[in-house]
């Protein structure tokens, strides 16, 4: 298929407020808390012709193999203070973040009921399942999915989903918040941030951070063809909800923007662009050979940085952040 590009050349002049400091010191209060390692990989560096080509590696994050527990977890702590009395937490995942709930809510003595689309992989269910969690396997989307994780939260459930739609912003904009902290660990000043994008949250959380301080770099945001609903609804003009597919960017295999995130990365984003399935392929084994854990919804940023090269105003001076997300 067609790739989608979308470029907004006023995006880097835009500006916004930073999340909460408290959350980073909440996070350094975690006794599994320490910062992810940004590696440098001076082959890529080469092939793409820039000065520095730098990877957030998050998969050892909190315990588990992906970034999800930094919001999830701040998110578990601020929707607690606002609703005590709470037994069980509910969410509807496409892996990683039901994870991350589930463990806290081990962690807390609470129970939780996770969701899941039947695109999710048995290994990815299992692991969710092992935190104690129980889970609903549904024949449908990751969209539906939510649906049903919000349609059955009552009494003294919480539902803690990282998508946020009108009615539904106050746990979803804590969740950005918590992702905070891992772009406060990053102790460069880039020319180029690059995430990938499902819903949009870690893309949004980007863009608050470096539209919120004196470093303004350009972000760019990556997601699958199979499932490009933000950078659809930027080619659109308004958010739209875009049929999904198998991929295998399941992180990412997202269909409706986040209400939250789409004004502000329609906003503040440089550029966003799709990425195929072997692109993604390539990328989580070229990053193999660098000695870097990332799996294709991690590695999509390094598919993505090649397929916009051409579009991103980048020099042989140049210092590229790619945000790893996940293990492989």
């Amino acid at each position: 298929m067609p790739r989608l590009l979308h470029r907004s050349p006023a995006a880097r002049s835009w500006r916004t407020t930073p999340a909460p400091t408290e959350v980073l010191a909440f996070h350094q209060g975690l006794s599994d808390y320490a910062p992810t390692p940004l590696h440098a990989v001076p082959a890529l560096a080469g092939e793409l012709g820039v000065g520095r080509v730098l990877v957030k590696d998050e998969s050892h994050r909190l315990g588990l193999p992906a970034f999800k527990a930094l919001g999830a977890w701040w998110a578990i702590h601020r929707a607690l203070q606002d609703h005590p009395g709470t037994e069980e937490l509910v969410t509807a995942t496409d892996g990683n973040h039901g994870r991350a709930v589930a463990r806290r809510a081990r962690m807390l003595g609470l129970r939780s009921h996770v969701f899941v689309p039947d695109v999710v992989s048995s290994t990815a269910i299992d692991a969710i399942r092992s935190e104690g969690a129980k889970v609903t396997v549904l024949p449908t989307s990751y969209d539906a999915a939510v649906v049903a994780a919000a349609s059955a939260v009552t009494g003294r459930q919480l539902l803690i989903q990282d998508s946020a739609w009108p009615g539904y912003e106050v746990i979803p904009q804590y969740i950005v918040d918590g992702y905070s902290t891992l772009f406060r660990e990053i102790d460069v000043r880039p020319d180029l941030v690059v995430v990938p994008m499902g819903v949009g949250s870690v893309a949004q959380a980007t863009v608050t951070h470096y539209r919120s301080t004196d470093s303004a770099p350009a972000v760019l945001g990556v997601e699958p063809a199979r499932a490009a609903c933000i950078t659809s609804s930027l080619l659109a003009g308004q958010p739209v909800t875009v049929e999904t597919s198998t991929t295998v960017m399941a992180g990412l295999n997202c269909g409706t923007p986040s209400s939250l995130a789409w004004p502000v990365l329609r906003d503040g984003m440089d550029v966003s662009v799709t990425v195929e399935e072997d692109e993604a392929i390539r990328a989580v084994e070229d990053l193999a050979a660098a000695s870097i854990s990332s799996g294709p919804s991690g590695a999509a940023t390094l598919a993505g940085l090649r397929a916009a090269r051409d579009a991103l105003e980048l020099t042989c001076d140049s210092t590229v952040v790619l945000l790893s997300t996940e293990a492989n």
